[in-house]
């Protein structure tokens, strides 16, 4: 990492307590704030079409899509408001006031924390869908699936101030320890941090890794089965061996998003324990936000009706009053 030769202050009239501007080279600058803003402006889109189309569209009120929606709502405000601030945050000083820094860091724990809720409840639907498709239409119902969702919300948003909890304290009582003006930091116990990693990262992924491994060992037995015809548990329990193809592929479809979910927040969350240069820390943190981007990509190449969607939204197809009533599987 290159560090310009002359130090610039936030504030050069309160040199005493204003802190360094940002000591990222200008080209590493210039070329983060370029990736994260076409990750940014791309993550907005795309999300904004799928909350509008499973919205919409009433014949996607499925408790699936539920969750889908929430994921895309999610999404969509790590593009519209975490990107941005982070590309304010890493490039230039914080004018935005300490209140204002808090509010950010609440946003950028509660937000991404709520992704991983979301990906755990997908989990647990898909699960249910796949090796206990009897029981799927009593216990996942469009009520209880909303009824999660809030909670996850709720709980993330309530778990986050509790992690800025320092932050507030600072705020209310500022004591000697004022630190310098000008930049936005979390004040970061390593204990806790160690706690958190485990309760919103270790377990929810082994919950994930988990559950998927019993859907891919009953899809593929499925499969087979649907294949051959003639098994054993076509025998036995004939509805179960018939699993919707639509179920089977919408377990893989959701599959590939989880490993794409783990490929990008595993290398952000491992480099929180481990010393790394500021630019590949940065780096980092763009590829966890990337994650928001590709999950509507995957909905394009995988779901025939987000394609048809999109379709009808952009041609304003959607402003017709039956619009709503449109078949879309």
């Amino acid at each position: 990492m290159e560090i310009k030769d002359e130090v610039e202050f936030c504030f050069p009239q309160l040199l005493n307590v204003s802190c360094r501007k940002p000591r990222l080279h200008l080209t590493k600058a210039f070329f983060l704030d370029t990736v994260l803003s076409i990750i940014s402006i791309i993550t907005v889109v795309l999300n904004l079409l799928v909350i509008i189309a499973v919205s919409h569209f009433r014949q996607l009120h499925s408790p699936t899509n539920i969750i889908l929606l929430s994921l895309a709502v999610s999404d969509f405000l790590v593009g519209l408001l975490l990107l941005p601030l982070e590309i304010y945050r890493n490039t230039s000083c914080w004018f935005l006031g300490e209140i204002m820094c808090a509010v950010y860091y609440h946003l950028a724990c509660c937000i991404p924390f709520v992704s991983i809720g979301n990906i755990v409840l997908i989990s647990v639907d898909r699960y249910v869908a796949i090796c206990h498709p009897l029981h799927y239409p009593t216990r996942i119902t469009t009520v209880r699936v909303k009824t999660c969702v809030c909670l996850c919300w709720l709980w993330y948003g309530l778990y986050s101030i509790l992690y800025i909890k320092d932050q507030i304290i600072h705020l209310i009582e500022p004591g000697d320890n004022v630190g310098c003006l000008g930049q936005c930091f979390i004040i970061f116990n390593y204990t806790i941090g160690v706690v958190d990693l485990i309760l919103t990262f270790v377990l929810p992924v082994t919950a994930i890794v988990v559950l998927y491994m019993k859907v891919f060992v009953v899809a593929v037995i499925q499969a087979r089965s649907m294949r051959s015809h003639v098994t054993f548990v076509s025998v036995q329990h004939p509805v179960k061996a018939k699993a919707k193809k639509s179920e089977l592929k919408a377990a893989r479809t959701l599959g590939i998003l989880v490993v794409t979910y783990l490929s990008c927040f595993c290398p952000a969350f491992c480099s929180v324990l481990l010393e790394i240069d500021l630019f590949s820390a940065y780096m980092l943190f763009a590829l966890f936000y990337f994650n928001s981007c590709v999950n509507p990509v995957i909905y394009t190449l995988f779901y025939p009706w987000f394609r048809k969607a999109i379709k009808i939204i952009i041609t304003l197809q959607i402003l017709k009053p039956d619009s709503r009533e449109t078949n879309m599987l």
